[in-house]
């Protein structure tokens, strides 16, 4: 990660270990297992065209897989845009980065939704417009931009009310998190790992006592 990857990739990380040295050589990902499971696996991107969410999935095409991936976890301003299927994509987060909701209106009436954040956190800060001179192409891009915060929040609010209704179930921090987005110190991202594994043992052991009542 650093501003030489920006320059020579267009983006803030190493482009080229993350999405080629890594799935393979480094941890080979194994792709038929992945293309011949029948689990519907979608990835999130925003369509920069229309500003709009899109739910993408690949069983077929490796690298189409991998292009996916790449829009998916594309942040805006610090990596460069990514196309998929010709369509101009960034990171889903900026309008849905909590797709529960899809879920729910893709006719799941189980949801398990893993958050990253403590109960009752909210972004702080405000949204700004974002100047014309930026994605100069894409003003429905810049409209989504400048509203991140308040969907994001919104988002936050709305797996909390599902989860007081009972109708999905959080894994999620016990405590505020002390990583940053891009953190560095791998004592502080190991203890956060930690935790994460704790907790998803907990909702297993819940699961299999039969906790959990599906409505």
């Amino acid at each position: 990660m650093g501003l030489r990857h920006l320059v020579t990739q267009g983006c803030i990380f190493d482009q080229d270990l993350l999405y080629d040295k890594f799935p393979n050589e480094l941890l080979p990902f194994d792709y038929d297992a992945y293309f011949s499971n029948r689990t519907t696996f979608e990835m999130v991107t925003t369509n920069c065209l229309t500003g709009g969410a899109m739910y993408l999935t690949e069983k077929k095409n490796k690298q189409r897989a991998l292009d996916v991936v790449r829009a998916s976890s594309s942040l805006p301003f610090v990596s460069k845009i990514v196309e998929v299927d010709g369509i101009p994509m960034l990171d889903g987060g900026i309008v849905d980065s909590i797709p529960v909701q899809r879920a729910i209106d893709t006719g799941h009436d189980f949801n398990v939704v893993v958050m990253t954040r403590n109960y009752g956190f909210r972004a702080t800060g405000k949204d700004h417009k974002i100047p014309n001179f930026i994605y100069k192409k894409y003003p429905r891009l810049r409209v989504a931009l400048s509203r991140r915060l308040e969907v994001y929040n919104a988002q936050l609010q709305l797996a909390e009310d599902l989860e007081r209704e009972g109708r999905i179930v959080c894994i999620r921090p016990q405590r505020p998190m002390d990583v940053g987005r891009i953190e560095k110190d791998t004592n502080k991202l190991e203890k956060l790992y930690e935790e994460g594994f704790e907790e998803g043992e907990k909702f297993i052991a819940n699961l299999n006592a039969g906790m959990y009542v599906r409505k």
